[in-house]
């Protein structure tokens, strides 16, 4: 049985981790969850590590808001470094997923924008994990997460 590590913060203004876990739910069976909250978005390297080692999770899903200042972003940024280390050392994969308040113009469109990204990330975690070859065939086709997809670029003739 595998297990899904899902890493989230109190700092956030959306449940993320609760649309995350629903639609990971909602993919099928054959894994565990395990949840750590942490207060920040700087605390998810240490929370998806602990997960890792103490938890023996195969993957970690990392969900995080970065408030509205410069400051925030700079954390974000230094947050994302450190899940980055962290997935090298352990040599497993940690599927960050983070929702900057300044991606929407107020907060109904925060709510709906954190909880569909969190959901579309639990789903690339969950064909990670069980149907990684099917990333294969979507290579290259411009998916995004949270917003309408980009789609390919279509070249000039």
């Amino acid at each position: 049985m595998k297990r899904i590590g899902v890493a989230d913060t109190t700092f956030a203004r959306v449940d993320m981790a609760r649309a995350a876990i629903r639609s990971l739910q909602a993919q099928g069976t054959g894994f565990k969850i395990v949840r750590r909250t942490v207060p920040g978005i700087k605390d998810l390297p240490v929370a998806c590590r602990r997960l890792f080692q103490e938890d023996g999770v195969d993957l970690c899903l990392a969900l995080g808001m970065p408030g509205r200042a410069e400051y925030d972003r700079t954390c974000a940024h230094e947050a994302s470094l450190a899940l980055l280390f962290t997935g090298v050392l352990e040599a497993k994969p940690i599927v960050e997923c983070f929702v900057f308040e300044t991606e929407a113009k107020d907060d109904g469109e925060l709510d709906r924008l954190a909880r569909r990204r969190a959901e579309e990330h639990a789903g690339n975690a969950y064909t990670m994990l069980f149907r990684p070859e099917s990333l294969t065939r979507r290579a290259g086709t411009g998916l995004r997460q949270g917003f309408p997809d980009a789609g390919p670029v279509r070249p000039r003739a």
